[in-house]
């Protein structure tokens, strides 16, 4: 009895003390897998004139009826999850008690009924603030509001949420995204924190602090905002590329780098194109946010967004970010290791993506070992190998210490899993 009651005794104590912690670093327990979902910044921007684009201004109606699409063109049942505001949602003022308002014009009955709407179709709710006066737009910014902006999201169910870095002070800047994430956290609402501080400082020659940055933010941007092209993709690319080394240490579950959104179903892609970039991105283990008109999709573009396999490697619960591994002739050969294992091997995902502009598509042949770097053990005898791109396709067995050869079309991508064979699982030639 006297055991039980002092065991009692302590738990209760124990329930009071965690209850009057002050909630530091992010401990939200969310974004364990590469958040997937849509965002209207890329497609949209600050289109605001519902008179002359009645369809593609930001407004109510634009979210509710991306909301419906994600649930009827099977977007939702895929995994992708979250519909998300970007910029220009605000009234050009707070009320008279500093609360945040959104434009009544466009969303007439406020932020919680979209809210609402979005999570009665099993879909989760996104948002976008600054931290600094005012956001890019030069809609109010959350400074000097961080407390009361932190609970009017909470208020409004808010289940994401985008914080830019525009009119902020680049010294203040990193404490002060702390600082709301602290009062965040408070309100008691799980919100995932997407953070925008990466970028400024990468611009302004500075070294962001990932291990500071992975105990504040879910998911952050390291570089500048996609545009609607293959030159824009393939130089955000070549940022990831060029700085793997210092930032794949720090990508995984629960904080993820952001190459920024998939543009896949716009103008400036083509199908090749837009191949290569869901085929980097998924080797990369980036959160998946499209950014484009749902209603327009193509059947071969929207069969690239909803290829299940290419999902499941993306989704990989490992959440290792890939890398460039080679260069070929101007032939990208991009390596990320995902599940499933087999004996002491991860399986390999490989994209051998062309930065070449020929007028036919070009072949290259790589040794697995030298130049890809698959494992030297020779237990393994082999590797099983699927085409992502060709799901029903048949896979083919290769020999582990030989040649691959594959025929890339110019300036797409070819995209495989390699599974290991060992001894008897593997058919001799």
């Amino acid at each position: 009895m006297v055991q039980a009651w002092i065991s009692g005794l302590l738990s209760g104590l124990i329930v009071v003390w965690l209850a009057n912690v002050k909630v530091l670093g992010l401990e939200n327990g969310l974004a364990r897998r590469p958040p997937m979902g849509w965002m209207s910044w890329e497609r949209y921007r600050c289109i605001t004139d519902c008179n002359k684009y009645p369809d593609e201004c930001i407004s109510e109606q634009l979210f509710k009826r991306m909301a419906d699409l994600m649930v009827s063109e099977g977007y939702r049942d895929a995994g992708y999850e979250y519909v998300n505001i970007d910029d220009c949602w605000m009234a050009d003022k707070r009320d008279k008690d500093g609360v945040l308002q959104p434009n009544r014009e466009r969303f007439p009955n406020g932020i919680k009924h979209l809210a609402d709407y979005i999570h009665e179709r099993g879909l989760k709710f996104g948002i976008y603030q600054d931290i600094g006066t005012k956001t890019c737009a030069g809609y109010p910014g959350m400074m000097d509001y961080f407390q009361l902006d932190a609970q009017t999201f909470a208020d409004w169910d808010v289940d994401f949420i985008k914080i830019d870095g525009c009119y902020a002070d680049l010294e203040l800047m990193v404490d002060d995204y702390i600082k709301f994430g602290e009062y965040m956290n408070q309100t008691g609402r799980p919100i995932l924190y997407s953070c925008s501080w990466p970028a400024y400082q990468e611009y302004n020659g500075i070294i962001p602090d990932y291990e500071k940055l992975k105990k504040t933010c879910n998911m952050w941007r390291n570089w500048g905002d996609i545009e609607d092209s293959h030159q824009s993709v393939v130089e955000i690319t070549k940022y990831f590329a060029d700085n793997q080394d210092r930032i794949v240490p720090h990508h995984g579950p629960g904080h993820w780098n952001d190459p920024d959104t998939l543009v896949l179903g716009n103008y400036g892609l083509s199908y090749d194109q837009s191949k290569s970039q869901l085929a980097v991105w998924t080797i990369l283990a980036a959160p998946v946010l499209i950014s484009n008109d749902l209603s327009m999709v193509t059947p071969e573009i929207r069969e690239l967004l909803l290829n299940r396999a290419i999902i499941k490697l993306n989704q990989d619960p490992l959440g290792i970010q890939g890398r460039l591994v080679k260069t070929v002739n101007k032939m990208e050969i991009w390596k990320r290791p995902v599940l499933p294992r087999v004996g002491h091997e991860l399986t390999q995902a490989v994209a051998f993506v062309s930065r070449r502009a020929d007028g036919a598509p070009y072949s290259v042949t790589v040794h697995l070992r030298e130049d890809v770097g698959f494992s030297n053990s020779t237990i393994i005898k082999g590797y099983k190998v699927y085409d992502l791109f060709a799901p029903e396709a048949r896979p083919v067995l290769i020999r582990a210490n030989g040649f691959f050869e594959t025929r890339v079309n110019p300036s797409g991508a070819n995209f495989f899993r390699f599974v290991p064979q060992y001894g008897t699982d593997f058919i001799r030639f």
